[in-house]
């Protein structure tokens, strides 16, 4: 038996396993070797010369399957492209006579993150409850992952509280789950319970669910500690860690530190590093850098893929390189890179800022594939920003059609009906607004001062300071109208006095957050600023001559690039 098992170990292919499986088979041992049997099926299954279908068939041959071979099938379809297939093999084994253990509930769970099966995630946890596997740290850590990755954090933040003893994987896994689900906020504090008031130590793990929030919150300060925390622990030998902290640097506004951070790597660069940093330069406008880092990544060896096109054509896209993005999108297929519907779509907007209206039509009208909603979105934009009604009320149609109920479909049309004053359609858009039910987006904004994070939405009055912020924006709008400053009233969509337009305008979020910047800073403080849309004409025109005459850098990250203000002037040159 020590020699057969010998023999396992030495299988480089399928072929060494089915003579090995004839062996046992003929010399009757396949049915008398429990342990040997499940080695085989475990090979087929997992190893690199896997196949799982030839494991299956194994199984198949067994008489009575024990709870571990149940176990390697079940485990090996876990990690195939067909996972709903574990959860199908453990109901049926939870039904069979073979009892289930921890590990057959820890890799059907597994299987349910990869599926998002939440229901059937759901019923298994009921199991482990009912057969008493609750207290195994390494099941409930892997439960709680499932509930993050499917959606449901109230029921991972559960699982976590009621865990009578916690491991590294454990915290590893909320943080990851929070920041990943939208409320990075209580990620970060998640982080620093960990390391401040538990006294755990964060690994590699750990960090890129903490940098992951910094990211979202554009909260560089405590990105920041951590990168400092990842040098002095020797974790930036970490490749995925420095691509992180790349992002981190990036995404909270400092493109000059993530580059520093590129440049100075301990470890050697992999393609996302290279894509990372490309699309970094991308959305802070600088596309000449981009396309420069492009072009060092190709002469290294690194083959780029279709991210990297696609953040090297987002960078022409945000810099105004139509030329440069034409011929780059053209020589794809020379490369080997099909172009998918994002090139296309970035194409499009590449054309369509430029004023090409037409050729950004054309280009729709000759896709191999299906033009989705977001490229007629992009033309619609176009048309809003040139003033196109007639190409404008064609996207729409498209959009129409295509059963889009994005509120931003008909608030751009509105858009463009506004700027003509042609307000009875405006009301036209407006009441099919209202019989599909078409909920417009809030905007909202927000700005950490003093790691506390302030969100503001138009005309808010909710913050403690409030009063204060609206008379510092009053002084605001009164200095930069000295300055020749002319409300951009022509896009808001209502009928009414230019007044009460410019009021609409003055309390727009990001004017808000600001404002808050402006009396809760020293002077000479950057002030960051995140919203969730894109910023406005208005917005746009207003920060511009605020970062001049309080000399004050101002970066705000919008839904599609970043703006940094200084000294009057835009990082975008005003085309975006």
């Amino acid at each position: 038996m020590a020699n057969l098992g010998s023999l396992l170990q030495k299988c480089t292919s399928l072929a060494h396993i089915k003579q090995l499986q004839s062996h046992l088979l003929t010399s009757g041992k396949f049915q008398f070797y429990p342990s040997l049997t499940t080695k085989l099926i475990e090979l087929c299954a997992l190893s690199p010369i896997a196949d799982l279908s030839h494991a299956i068939t194994l199984f198949h041959q067994l008489r009575k399957p024990s709870t571990n071979q149940w176990n390697a099938v079940v485990r090996g379809l876990a990690q195939s492209l067909q996972p709903t297939q574990a959860i199908s093999w453990y109901k049926t084994m939870s039904q069979a006579s073979q009892k289930v253990d921890a590990l057959t509930c820890s890799f059907s769970l597994k299987a349910c993150a990869r599926a998002l099966a939440f229901s059937e995630a759901m019923q298994i946890h009921s199991q482990i409850v009912r057969f008493g596997f609750g207290v195994d740290v390494l099941l409930q850590t892997t439960l709680l992952d499932v509930y993050a990755k499917v959606g449901d954090l109230g029921f991972a933040q559960k699982v976590f509280d009621e865990m009578s003893e916690r491991d590294i994987a454990s915290w590893n896994a909320l943080i990851a789950g929070l920041a990943q689900g939208s409320r990075p906020t209580e990620a970060i504090a998640l982080f620093k319970r960990m390391s401040e008031e538990e006294g755990l130590k964060p690994n590699e793990v750990t960090v890129l669910g903490a940098l992951s929030a910094c990211s979202q919150l554009g909260g560089v300060k405590g990105g920041e500690k951590i990168h400092v925390y990842i040098m002095e622990e020797k974790l930036d030998m970490h490749v995925i860690v420095c691509n992180a902290v790349i992002d981190m640097y990036a995404k909270c506004g400092f493109v000059d530190k993530a580059y520093w951070v590129f440049k100075n790597m301990k470890c050697r660069k992999n393609l996302i590093t290279w894509n990372t940093m490309i699309m970094a330069f991308a959305m802070h406008g600088d596309g000449d850098k981009a396309l420069e880092l492009f072009g060092e990544m190709t002469k290294s060896g690194v083959c780029p893929d279709a991210v990297s096109y696609l953040a090297a054509l987002c960078a022409c896209n945000h810099a105004g390189l139509v030329e440069d993005g034409v011929r780059l999108f053209n020589s794809m297929e020379d490369q080997g890179v099909s172009p998918n519907v994002k090139h296309y779509g970035t194409v499009v907007d590449l054309l369509g800022r430029a004023g090409r209206l037409q050729e950004a039509y054309q280009i729709i009208n000759s896709m191999p594939m299906f033009a989705d909603v977001v490229l007629w979105q992009t033309l619609l934009g176009a048309s809003k920003t040139y003033g196109n009604v007639e190409m404008a009320e064609m996207a729409s149609r498209k959009l129409v059609e295509m059963g889009s109920k994005g509120c931003g479909d008909f608030v751009l049309l509105s858009n463009v009906y506004a700027a003509h004053e042609r307000w009875d359609d405006v009301g036209r858009v407006r009441e099919a607004m209202k019989r599909r039910d078409v909920k417009k987006i809030p905007g909202f904004g927000y700005i950490e001062v003093d790691g506390v994070i302030h969100k503001f939405v138009n005309g808010d009055q909710s913050h403690v300071k409030w009063r204060e912020i609206y008379a510092k924006l009053d002084e605001i709008m009164l200095r930069v109208k000295a300055y020749g400053y002319v409300a951009k009233t022509n896009n808001v969509l209502h009928d009414i006095g230019e007044e009460e337009k410019e009021n609409a305008l003055s309390y727009h979020c990001e004017k808000l957050a600001v404002a808050f910047g402006l009396i809760s800073t020293s002077e000479g403080t950057p002030i960051q600023v995140i919203k969730n849309l894109r910023i406005c004409d208005d917005c746009h025109a207003v920060i511009k001559l605020i970062s001049k005459i309080y000399n004050r850098e101002i970066i705000v990250r919008d839904r599609a690039r970043f703006h940094r203000f200084k000294e009057g002037c835009c990082s975008c040159r005003d085309y975006w």
